[in-house]
């Protein structure tokens, strides 16, 4: 019997329940009958033109992206503006589109909890634990000995695609750090959390300039942790391989590729 979208949704379902969602998330099947028979799955961060391209013209059968293409409310999908004509195409070619957002950023092996295994954290646990106190938003770790902040921002250098943007650091580049909070996508929502506090840096996405200048103050006057600034896109786009292995793993019978599209909307930086 061929795999269909159906069986699709209820694999990504048993990886990243939707119960696991935020309530202003909106995950899950976006386009495409779940009566389509599937064989082969593209994965990417977002459903931007190029990915969507990436995926018909590779002949996949399903794109699942990281974030939901209408997260927001639209009021048209017509094909002359960006999320109707990226829709249009996918409708067009007979491929679906699947969104885990929040969902996959809980799990044991979400966007966290892989950014934290690649820097080899050791004793980790996310800074605010769902119902399962091993699933939840961020994580909280520390490195086997203590490395200087320079050290780790070089090491997520590695680790992490290039971006135009590269890694911006708040903190004296020789301060030895041994704990660490971070979280993938944007995490300035968490600046102030206890755990993030206790933290001797703190790694996330999307520092804007008031909450990062006030953390800055704070941790000088009274306790707070080194701030690592890295790009949105590519502390997600690690979760990538994790995800295509555990659909592997669901759905043996299926073809599952990786993007390796940069969707970082920045393409250059003047230095002064």
């Amino acid at each position: 019997m061929s795999t269909t979208l159906a069986d699709v949704l209820d694999a990504v379902e048993r990886l990243w329940p939707v119960s696991g969602a935020e309530s202003w998330d909106a995950v899950g099947l976006i386009s495409g009958d779940p009566r389509m028979p599937v064989s082969s799955i593209h994965l990417a961060v977002d459903a931007a033109t190029d990915t969507v391209d990436e995926a018909i013209e590779q002949g996949s059968d399903v794109l699942l992206v990281h974030h939901p293409l209408l997260l927001r409310g639209v009021t048209s999908v017509a094909a002359d503006r960006y999320k109707g004509a990226v829709l249009t195409r996918l409708i067009k070619a007979d491929c679906a589109l699947i969104a885990a957002h929040t969902n996959a950023d809980i799990v044991e092996n979400g966007t966290s909890g892989t950014l934290a295994s690649r820097l080899g954290l050791l004793d980790v646990r996310p800074i605010i634990p769902s119902t399962d106190p091993q699933r939840g938003l961020g994580r909280i770790g520390r490195f086997e000995r203590p490395v200087a902040l320079g050290t780790v921002a070089r090491a997520l250098g590695e680790v992490l695609p290039a971006t135009a943007t590269g890694i911006r650091v708040a903190g004296d580049f020789d301060a030895p750090i041994s704990s660490v909070a971070l979280c993938a996508g944007a995490g300035d929502s968490l600046l102030s959390h206890p755990d993030v506090l206790a933290a001797d840096v703190y790694i996330t996405s999307d520092l804007r300039h008031h909450p990062a200048s006030e953390a800055r103050e704070n941790a000088r006057v009274a306790a707070g942790p080194a701030l690592v600034d890295v790009s949105h896109w590519a502390s997600e786009w690690l979760w990538l391989d994790s995800a295509a292995e555990d659909l592997a793993r669901e759905l043996p019978a299926l073809r599952i590729s990786v993007s390796d599209l940069r969707t970082d909307p920045w393409d250059f930086v003047v230095t002064q």
